[in-house]
């Protein structure tokens, strides 16, 4: 990673690892039989542990779409892990038992007609249409309980999926809930819905972005604070509706006069004194320095709800988001840090890494209160118990979060999904839910460094399409039995990426029935991806110090 240290920053990075993430109150937590971890990192996905080369001539790279030269003020550049399986020497053996086990027989045990009726079971939503999980985290509360308090002080559930047409959510009453859902390009990889899940991600900003100078809710100041925010974390032009940038005060087109504006203007170099603003309420708390503005960060009180759901088949046969949930997962920026703040955590850590080969990583947090990563954010999450029903996430659960949420490259302030939002001329100008419009017609984006179509870039250099090798019918859709690309099939994806991502109807119900009986055993800790046979020769059980993956080039994500 490449970045010099100097004492001084260091033991400010390393106070910061230990401090950041959970608010101050979260230092008392005590810790339930939950809260403990039976292995040392699972922060380390199963996916870092596969065996890239396929044959003593053939080497694959799905690793760059996670470990790439990353974007300010992430200054990671963990294009390292793509060449070296650099683990601390403690958890050289990889723990994610489930990579292993041959559940071929119990799959096939499972009837079609019989998992397609449990993924069509809400589990989200009582027969009433109240969030079933609201009344399970009060009335279970001492179950869950990690301070001793008697009461539930996570994340309480209160998105009711109820989309309107620009995107936002609305509660029974017909209020906002302030959450609002958006369409985006699917990181390549587990998070295809081919491999085994589909998601949707909503996002919801701090009141003070809700609400106009006077303090009420203001929905036209909401939607061009998240217009704001939007241009910051893309760093481009965002197109708003007509706009009276004298009530405002600000210069949203930044044309020098305070007029009509059509546009939120990115244009922000404050070393060049070339500044942007919040409007509403929030501008008046980034005037007063309460909250903050930069470029790829988000403001403080962001929070993120993201859904992860089975594959169904609908009445025309094709592949759809069902109703029931795998898991719920949160998010909520608690603190902000500075671009100077970043690089002194990237240093800390660089120097850990070298001081102390051996050590882990020490993640607070609690099964109540969630997991913090050291810039700023706190992640919880929910998942199915045995009979089906979403239960907190043990601490354990949590921690794997952390990985991907708190240290690689491609994360923009330790978010994926929001920078690879759909963009403005898509339906709806990108915010929908995935239930108001499929991924059917959405055309192949274009990689920033050379142009190249992403989906097609990647199944280059990883023709299964999934991290284990093992996705053999994206191959054989895109790739002919000598290993060459089919034209006509890379030129439809061109025009719709559903050519990819939606797997056959036969695979969509096997990957449900895999899944399903890590939800019967409860087996999450030991690897929670749906696998249809053992990964035996694709991920090592064991790895060396250093050991070289067998990559010789590493590649760029952007």
């Amino acid at each position: 990673m490449g970045l010099q240290s100097s004492p001084i920053i260091l033991k400010i990075g390393l106070f910061l690892l230990i401090m950041a993430g959970l608010p101050a109150k979260a230092a008392s937590l005590t810790i339930v039989d939950n809260d403990v971890l039976s292995q040392r990192s699972p922060y380390i996905p199963p996916q870092c542990y596969t065996n890239p080369k396929v044959s003593d001539n053939t080497t694959v790279n799905p690793c760059y779409a996670c470990h790439t030269p990353s974007k300010r003020p992430n200054v990671l550049n963990d294009t390292d892990v793509q060449l070296v399986y650099g683990f601390p020497e403690s958890v050289l053996h990889n723990p994610w038992e489930n990579m292993f086990k041959d559940r071929r027989t119990a799959i096939a045990a499972i009837k079609d007609e019989d998992i397609l009726t449990y993924v069509r079971q809400n589990n989200y939503f009582d027969e009433q249409g109240q969030i079933t999980l609201v009344k399970r985290l009060a009335q279970q509360a001492p179950k869950f309980d990690a301070n001793g308090n008697n009461q539930w002080d996570g994340y309480v559930p209160d998105s009711y999926f109820n989309i309107d047409q620009e995107g936002f959510d609305h509660a029974p009453d017909g209020s906002y809930t302030g959450w609002r859902s958006y369409a985006y390009y699917p990181l390549p990889g587990s998070f295809m819905p081919t491999n085994g899940s589909t998601d949707d991600v909503s996002i919801r900003l701090a009141p003070a972005f809700q609400h106009n100078s006077q303090g009420q809710f203001d929905l036209a100041i909401y939607k061009l604070n998240l217009a704001i925010v939007e241009a910051m974390i893309r760093e481009q032009d965002v197109a708003i509706e007509p706009t009276d940038e004298q009530a405002l005060g600000v210069d949203l087109d930044k044309d020098g006069q305070l007029a009509q504006a059509r546009l939120i203007k990115y244009d922000w170099a404050p070393l060049e004194k070339r500044f942007m603003s919040y409007v509403g309420q929030a501008k008046q708390q980034l005037d007063s320095g309460k909250i903050h503005l930069a470029a790829k960060l988000f403001p403080e009180g962001t929070e993120f709800l993201h859904s992860v759901r089975y594959l169904d088949i609908d009445q025309n046969g094709q592949v759809a988001m069902a109703p029931r949930m795998k898991e719920l997962r949160y998010a909520r920026k608690t603190t902000w840090l500075n671009y100077y703040q970043w690089e002194v955590l990237v240093r800390a850590e660089i120097k850990e890494r070298h001081d102390f080969p051996a050590r882990t990583k020490k993640v607070r947090g609690s099964t109540e209160e969630g997991v913090g990563v050291a810039q700023g954010w706190v992640y919880q999450g929910f998942i199915e118990d045995k009979q089906g029903e979403l239960r907190p996430q043990t601490y354990e659960e949590q921690v794997s979060c952390t990985g991907c949420h708190g240290g690689v490259g491609v994360m923009m302030d330790t978010n994926i999904s929001f920078y690879r939002k759909l963009p403005q001329d898509s339906f709806q100008q990108g915010w929908y839910h995935w239930n108001q419009k499929s991924m059917a017609g959405t055309p192949e984006p274009k990689r920033q460094s050379d142009g190249e179509y992403e989906y097609s870039y990647y199944l280059k250099n990883n023709p299964t399409g999934d991290e284990f090798r093992s996705n053999h019918e994206v191959q054989q859709r895109f790739f002919d039995d000598q290993g060459q690309p089919k034209t006509d099939m890379f030129e439809r994806l061109h025009k719709d990426i559903s050519v990819l991502m939606q797997p056959s109807t036969e695979r969509a119900i096997a990957l449900n029935k895999a899944y399903k009986i890590l939800v019967n055993e409860q087996s999450f800790i030991l690897g929670k991806v749906p696998l249809l046979k053992p990964l035996d020769g694709v991920v090592f059980e064991d790895v060396f110090a250093d050991q070289e993956t067998g990559i010789t080039e590493a590649l760029n994500a952007f």
